[in-house]
């Protein structure tokens, strides 16, 4: 692949040199981008000679007039010549140049004229890591479909300890080779995805749910999507956008997901059930809003209708993915439901992990087969989490179809 190299500005930009090493190791021509700020810290010589291209060092960094013209439109040339877009390091500044759009170098500007996947290895002070300004921005550029490399903890340049330091540079160069498999080995198929939590009402305001941000459905959506997938997504209320490329079904109850999922099986070949559907619902719902008094009062609640045992009946040659969120024996569990449900795969976490799964931009699974032990996936971003699913799914894809036609 043809890799651009964004390098900002910071002390860990001499890893980068590493990273361009690494990947030109593996194969990939590599263009490197830096900003004014990284070289203070390397020079562009360094990178010229380990890639054997000139470095790229501002919009307007030629000499004559013609030349000048020509680097004026140069981040549009290496948008489109390029597969992928690395920043490595990506700082702060970078960071929140790319959520809000500002163009103010060559890299910021080259950044809003690419439509290739992006990935980005942040690195930074702890304190900068954490702040939520960044982490702000982290997931607003998550969910527009770009990677992250989360950084490692460990001794800082400034003498602190903790998390910022630049991710290892062969983690980060075998992360952009895996892109090589994401070509479109997905196209012909069309995923129904649900996604997000479901709100069964108690009264015209009010109504029970659960902690479910979407973000593990709407990651699968995107990664599919991108693979060459036709995406149908059936999503409860979140408050995060849609990808692009996905054909949006906003519901909000249980019986709205059903009745959106079992209207577009047909159209479907793959199945990927992430929402978080209540269990119960309210059957007989107040016309009005309930008043608080000084005396107790009950509710009496219904199951809701199972839809993934539903569509597990129906299925028929489609694949069936389902997800099972435990807070213990989660294999034992995540088998069973596997089974019960009649699933081709089943997905499962554990929820109580700090920082991970519910509401979390991370998440840590176990991916179950009906054959084959189960894979462990994570912790990782949910983006990379729904790669590796994927990559399952395009595995499980393929052994069915070859023993059809061995039959």
């Amino acid at each position: 692949m043809r890799v651009a190299l964004g390098v900002g500005g910071g002390i860990a930009a001499y890893k980068a040199v590493e990273l361009a090493r690494a990947l030109g190791q593996l194969g990939h021509a590599v263009q490197v981008v830096m900003t004014s700020a990284a070289q203070e810290f390397i020079q562009p010589l360094t990178f010229a000679t380990l890639t054997g291209r000139k470095v790229v060092t501002g919009l307007f960094s030629r000499s004559s007039d013609a030349d000048t013209l020509s680097s004026a439109v140069e981040h549009i040339a290496l948008a489109q010549e390029n597969d992928v877009l690395v920043v490595a390091p990506a700082t702060a500044d970078l960071l929140a140049k790319f959520t809000y759009g500002l163009a103010d170098d060559f890299l910021s500007t080259l950044y809003l004229a690419f439509t290739g996947p992006v990935v980005l290895a942040p690195t930074m002070n702890t304190a900068m890591w954490n702040h939520p300004a960044t982490q702000a921005n982290l997931a607003t550029l998550r969910e527009r479909g770009c990677s992250v490399i989360e950084p490692d903890e460990g001794w800082l340049a400034c003498g602190t300890v903790g998390a910022g330091r630049f991710a290892d540079p062969l983690r980060i160069a075998e992360h952009v080779d895996s892109l090589k498999r994401q070509k479109k080995d997905l196209e012909g198929e069309t995923f129904l995805i649900t996604a997000g939590p479901t709100q069964e009402p108690l009264d015209p305001v009010r109504y029970i749910s659960n902690r479910s941000s979407g973000k593990m459905g709407y990651a699968l959506a995107a990664a599919a999507a991108k693979r060459g997938a036709r995406v149908i997504l059936v999503s409860g209320p979140v408050s995060i956008p849609a990808p692009r490329s996905a054909e949006l079904v906003p519901v909000r109850t249980a019986f709205e997901m059903r009745k959106a999922v079992l209207d577009r099986l047909e159209e479907s070949t793959v199945i990927i059930k992430t929402a978080a559907v209540a269990d119960y619902y309210v059957a007989n719902v107040p016309q009005q809003k309930l008043k608080k008094t000084a005396a107790r009062f009950s509710l009496e609640m219904e199951p809701t209708p199972d839809i993934l045992a539903e569509v597990g009946q129906r299925k028929g040659d489609r694949l069936l993915i389902g997800f099972a969120a435990e807070t213990q024996n989660l294999l034992d569990e995540a088998r069973r439901k596997m089974v019960s449900k009649n699933c081709d795969m089943l997905v499962g976490n554990l929820v109580n992990q700090e920082g991970l799964g519910f509401e979390s931009d991370r998440n840590e699974v176990e991916i179950i087969t009906r054959s084959g032990p189960a894979v462990h996936v994570g912790p990782a971003d949910k983006s990379e989490v729904a790669e590796r699913i994927l990559d399952g799914i395009s595995t499980l894809r393929l052994s069915l179809r070859h023993a059809n036609l061995s039959r």
